[in-house]
């Protein structure tokens, strides 16, 4: 099993910036690839970024490529979520999710293990 805890969400500005810190305990030598989703109320989990665990690909939304980036830091256990130039409809709750198998998929029902997930605010 991995456990996986969420921390850095919080209230910011439009046009800020935030980093999203997820921080993986367990069978952490098992992880092959880990990813960001969020979720806001009524709507279902969407994908945002994830990363191969040895770090060499990675993948991102439309909707977020330019302005996020993923990465990882293996001695750590931790992988992050740097966002910038934020708008109003980055507004979610965030979620870190891994995987044991090889791939990056864009389906939350292909992640094995998710956090409790952090909030992050963007005001106008």
């Amino acid at each position: 099993q991995v456990q996986l805890v969420e921390s850095g969400g919080g209230l910011v500005q439009a046009g800020g910036s935030l980093r999203l810190s997820c921080a993986a305990s367990g069978r952490t030598f098992s992880i092959a690839a880990m990813a960001w989703f969020r979720q806001v109320p009524g709507k279902e989990r969407t994908f945002v970024a994830a990363t191969t665990w040895s770090g060499g690909a990675t993948y991102y939304a439309d909707s977020v490529s330019g302005r996020f980036t993923i990465s990882r830091d293996n001695a750590e256990n931790t992988v992050y979520l740097q966002m910038n130039s934020l708008k109003p409809e980055d507004t979610a709750v965030y979620y870190c999710a891994a995987r044991f198998t090889r791939g990056l998929p864009a389906t939350q029902r292909e992640w094995r293990f998710w956090g409790q997930g952090t909030q992050v605010t963007v005001s106008s």
